[in-house]
């Protein structure tokens, strides 16, 4: 990272990132080309490339700044005091909030994942770096309520919110919001008493 003097990020760079960062979230990644990032940031090539080798630099830059703010969000919502059940719904709350703001377009992760396949590739891996943290964070959360049930009740949260993110840019949010919301605590409360809610086992009659 390039910065001044006075250590402070360079101007350029800022700016080359959040107009990147605005373009690709809107329009996606391979459809927003260099030249167009240059000329909104009102910069020039050879300054993009002095900040960012190559495009894929910036892209991966670009889910670098949305990392942080999920993890500034997140780290918030932990601090604030409350019990892992409720910290967990709160997390789903601050989700829902996400989906129901103005010029929502989904999980910039799930949307790039759909462009970047390949595992190996760099912003593939900045993807899977940024869920295992997420599945991690809330899985320790389930842990605490219930440490064996926790891996899957992670597991199911992401789902969740996977889901969530996908439907709440193609159809009426509010639903998809309280769907969500709802979920989230029924499986709270489902892993907080390992026998609520669980319809007894009937094993089939012989003969």
């Amino acid at each position: 990272m390039v910065r001044n003097t006075q250590g402070q990020v360079s101007p350029a760079r800022s700016r080359l990132l959040g107009t990147a960062s605005r373009l690709f979230y809107i329009e996606g990644l391979h459809s927003v080309g260099v030249d167009r990032i240059v000329a909104e940031a009102g910069t020039t090539r050879a300054t993009l490339y002095r900040h960012f080798p190559s495009k894929d630099d910036l892209i991966v830059s670009y889910l670098e700044e949305a990392d942080r703010a999920v993890r500034n969000r997140l780290e918030h919502t932990r601090a604030g005091g409350l019990s892992a059940a409720d910290t967990l719904r709160a997390i789903a709350a601050d989700i829902a909030a996400d989906i129901r703001s103005t010029g929502f377009r989904g999980c910039a992760f799930l949307n790039a994942a759909a462009e970047y396949s390949d595992p190996s590739h760099p912003v593939h891996r900045r993807i899977v770096a940024h869920r295992e943290w997420f599945l991690g964070t809330v899985t320790d959360l389930f842990a605490q309520i219930d440490a064996a049930s926790a891996a899957p009740a992670g597991r199911h949260f992401v789902m969740l919110r996977d889901g969530a993110m996908a439907a709440g840019c193609l159809s009426d949010p509010a639903p998809v919001c309280r769907t969500l919301l709802d979920g989230v605590d029924g499986l709270v409360r489902f892993h907080g008493d390992p026998h609520a809610g669980r319809t007894p086992r009937v094993e089939a009659e012989v003969g």
